[in-house]
């Protein structure tokens, strides 16, 4: 564990990963999944270890309803969930789905409750216990989570816990449902929370203020044990907590999830595709030059140490990716050297100097790192340059 986070009560204790893809992710705007896709990305997230999977919305009709039966029958090890409102119709719905693991979200501010279902608090509390009641009467599990926790009433989301609870719910979730929260205010939430609530609790962040990823670790670390996440941080506005962010991010703690860390990258170029969101090259853990280094200072120390400007926590073999360095504007002698060494070309000394200048005015226009092919025309280039400088001086 590193200095900051050597919080000795919640060393070690792990983390439940469970993801919303199929459900949250697809509700991205301009995203929607065929049955194939989504039938391949269940399947790549059970190859990965997560503990759950939310297959979708059973409410939405007859073809969702099959789409979810059949995928959930392919899965060998995490467990499917259907999510529900909080109707009646829904858990009628779910129930010709095959599934035994249901959530029900309850809108808990006052904010969700008048302005969206011209409802009140009583009215949320006999709901959840009815539905809840009848779903664990016909076999179901049962979680529910509190909508927009982060603008509700703590004590509300208490009584809805209690009463979740005696209706005979598994789990309550807290969901940063407008992504308002920052690490500070989501580990006071669960911190206040967690003493008083005899369920295991789940956290679901959004990514508003971007901080999605850090609130869920705040979260994990004030007493959550279960964490909402999908592929890429898709899902509604500016997405959710992105499932290989949290996953890396807790391994790096030696905080145990079961994630195999390796299928992170397939995972997140499949859903990519799907989603026809590519990923940015700067994504973390999965873009594309996240092991990649350029800058003169970096390499150079690189080059003697890695361990210098990559810590063993995030090597790129950890994910199966490798080391990268690249060369560029800002690359240095040593990392120009190294490149062309590496590619076969001349690299002594006389030539990195020349091409050296040649590779910074070259990276202003053509804005990218330079391939083999490019260093080759920068030293026919430099070597044009000197003969002409050669026969200048004789003449």
């Amino acid at each position: 564990m590193s200095p900051v986070l050597d919080f000795p009560a919640l060393t070690n204790r792990p983390a439940m990963i469970c993801d919303t893809t199929l459900r949250d992710g697809e509700q991205t705007a301009g995203v929607a999944f065929t049955f194939e896709e989504k039938l391949a990305i269940a399947l790549a997230l059970d190859e990965a270890r997560v503990s759950e999977i939310e297959l979708g919305v059973a409410a939405m009709g007859p073809e969702e309803v099959a789409e979810i039966r059949a995928i959930a029958s392919e899965l060998r090890h995490a467990e499917p969930v259907v999510w529900c409102r909080l109707r009646m119709a829904d858990l009628d719905a779910a129930q010709y789905t095959g599934v035994r693991r249901l959530h029900f979200a309850v809108p808990t501010s006052e904010r969700q409750l008048v302005g969206k279902l011209k409802a009140d608090r009583d009215w949320a509390l006999r709901e959840t216990a009815a539905l809840v009641y009848t779903a664990t009467s016909r076999g179901f599990a049962v979680s529910v989570g509190a909508e927009d926790a982060s603008r509700a009433d703590p004590d509300f989301i208490l009584d809805l816990a209690r009463v979740a609870k005696a209706a005979g719910a598994i789990r309550f979730r807290l969901a940063d449902t407008l992504g308002l929260m920052t690490p500070f205010t989501a580990h006071a939430l669960v911190a206040r929370l967690a003493p008083k609530i005899d369920l295991p609790l789940e956290f679901h962040a959004h990514n508003d203020f971007g901080m999605a990823t850090a609130n869920t670790l705040a979260a994990w670390q004030a007493g959550a044990d279960y964490l909402s996440v999908t592929v890429n941080g898709l899902g509604e506005r500016a997405g959710n907590a992105a499932l290989e962010e949290v996953s890396a991010a807790l391994d790096a703690e030696e905080i145990p999830t079961g994630i195999d860390l390796r299928r992170l990258l397939p995972l997140s170029l499949l859903v990519a595709h799907a989603s026809g969101r590519p990923l940015p090259p700067n994504k973390p853990i999965v873009g594309e030059y996240v092991f990649s280094h350029e800058a003169g200072i970096h390499v150079d120390a690189i080059l003697k140490n890695r361990d210098t400007y990559q810590d063993p926590r995030v090597a790129p073999q950890k994910f199966g990716r490798a080391h990268r360095l690249t060369v560029g504007k800002h690359s240095g002698m040593s990392g120009l050297q190294a490149a062309l060494a590496a590619n076969h070309l001349p690299s002594d000394s006389e030539t990195v100097r020349r091409v050296l200048p040649l590779l910074r005015g070259w990276a202003n226009a053509a804005k990218r790192e330079a391939l083999p092919e490019d260093l080759v025309s920068l030293i026919s280039i430099a070597w044009s340059i000197e003969e002409a400088e050669s026969r200048g001086r004789a003449s």
